[in-house]
């Protein structure tokens, strides 16, 4: 796939056509004036009555108030909050910040391993910090502790929701994470009236689990959904759900229970299996360590971290990138220092400080509160700074890419809206950036909260508003 390059978020949208190209026939063109009726007539629909939707709509470069439906109150953002995140680590941190992962020697021949947060720990990363220690005459270790003091605090937020957290996307987070802390599985649809078959992508992670398998195989017309939960007091994995016969094997994943426990056990097999024994292992939360530097690993750039938070909506990398902006400058409770960061630097950068209340970096609490005019602030302020590529860089594109991949495809937005999403029972929102091909680039974010319709209802009164936007044309 074409990747989406381009010199400043300006030129982005100084394009006079949409990129990638349309593949319906134009829509009718409307003037700004006839804006405000338009979207009132989708979001004062009955089904919305008990709604309520917060809306806010500028132009880029103009500063100019195209529609404003409650934009000063606040509204449960979902991951949209993960856009104050991402900017103020930007910000902060650089686009070229790499986390580091060490391992240390002291001369009683143990190992220590000394995580900060990276994300995007494998067993791949493992091997070489394997290879790097056998590389300097290391066969036997007589103790090898991970060190998981980095981040200090709960790592799981008190407010995330019972079924988050047992999921693969609120997984727990700490300073030594592997394969995102999370146990993952595939269901494959066999025939119909079937379970769906269970295995386990790393199979060497199964063991001591029991999987309760409560899906089963459906016919082609019948809807689909898969639900996982784990067990906090047994090792138990529990799914539910159906998919369509004939259908492609889907992903499912389930948070790990202990994973500092987890990532030092497969350390250990890593290590084995590179020829180097292991006499004991043990875990220290307390972040100290000898000096000498054995061998090390990286994640890759900020730039590439954010692209998976926006791109795909990651909980886990939002979350670990929350608790390396609180680990930067002192020790403490990681999240609250984290958010205190994000406030400093957005409010360093003009953002309205009484314009957004968070509790955690992704967005997964019911807590956060922003208003749709921060995130216009936000995104308006990202678009002229150093770093506005690789932000604008990080955020999905309409029928292309990320979570908007399978949103505005074959429409008169396809290509042109680069947006972050958010969704939650009763909440859905869309924050970002819009050039159509007759009006100024536009900022905008919507929200609609307290609703009982479906994500799917929301979801398209949203975009049936964004669709709105890329009809505009200057006029008289």
């Amino acid at each position: 796939m074409k990747k989406f390059l381009f010199s400043s978020l300006i030129s982005l949208f100084s394009l006079s056509q949409p990129v990638w190209g349309q593949t319906t026939s134009p829509a009718t063109k409307i003037c700004p004036a006839e804006l405000e009726p338009a979207i009132n007539a989708i979001a004062n629909r009955p089904q919305f009555q008990r709604s309520r939707w917060g809306i806010l709509i500028e132009t880029l470069t103009k500063n100019i108030t195209v529609y404003d439906r409650d934009s000063q109150y606040y509204f449960i953002p979902a991951s949209t909050a993960k856009l104050l995140t991402t900017a103020a680590a930007l910000q902060k941190l650089g686009a070229n910040f790499r986390i580091r992962t060490s391992v240390y020697g002291d001369t009683q021949g143990n190992i220590y391993v000394v995580g900060r947060g990276d994300p995007t720990l494998t067993e791949t990363q493992l091997k070489d910090l394997a290879q790097q220690l056998k590389k300097r005459g290391i066969n036997q270790i007589n103790q090898l502790i991970a060190v998981d003091g980095y981040f200090t605090g709960l790592p799981i937020h008190p407010t995330w929701q019972w079924e988050d957290v047992q999921a693969g996307y609120g997984a727990p987070i700490n300073s030594l994470i592997l394969n995102q802390n999370s146990l993952d599985l595939k269901l494959a649809p066999q025939a119909v009236g079937q379970p769906l078959k269970v295995t386990w992508v790393r199979p060497e992670q199964s063991a001591g689990w029991t999987i309760e398998n409560q899906t089963r195989t459906v016919r082609e017309n019948e809807p689909e959904f898969v639900r996982i939960g784990r067990d906090f007091s047994q090792p138990i994995i529990r799914i539910s759900g159906q998919l369509r016969v004939g259908q492609a094997p889907e992903s499912a994943y389930a948070a790990v229970i202990e994973p500092t426990d987890n990532f030092i056990q497969q350390f250990q097999k890593i290590l084995l299996d590179s020829g180097i024994k292991v006499l004991k292992t043990s875990i220290s939360s307390n972040f100290s360590y000898p000096q000498s530097e054995l061998a090390f690993v990286e994640s890759p750039p900020l730039a590439e971290l954010i692209k998976t938070i926006n791109l795909d909506s990651n909980n886990l990398f939002a979350e670990s990138l929350l608790r390396t902006l609180g680990a930067q400058n002192s020790r403490g409770d990681s999240v609250e220092l984290g958010l205190q960061e994000i406030k400093l630097i957005l409010n360093q950068l003009g953002v309205d400080p009484k314009g957004y209340q968070l509790v955690d970096g992704s967005g997964m609490s019911r807590n956060n509160l922003v208003t749709p005019s921060a995130l216009v602030q936000t995104l308006r302020i990202m678009a002229t700074s150093p770093t506005a590529e690789f932000y604008q860089n990080s955020l999905p594109i309409g029928g292309v890419s990320g979570t908007l991949k399978r949103r505005f495809t074959d429409n008169s937005a396809t290509g042109i809206v680069q947006a972050k999403t958010g969704t939650m029972r009763g909440a859905t929102s869309l924050s970002g950036y819009i050039s159509p091909p007759d009006y100024q680039p536009l900022v905008f974010s919507i929200t609609i909260n307290q609703s009982n319709l479906s994500t799917q209802e929301l979801r398209q009164a949203v975009d049936e508003i964004v669709l709105l936007l890329t009809q505009l044309k200057s006029c008289p």
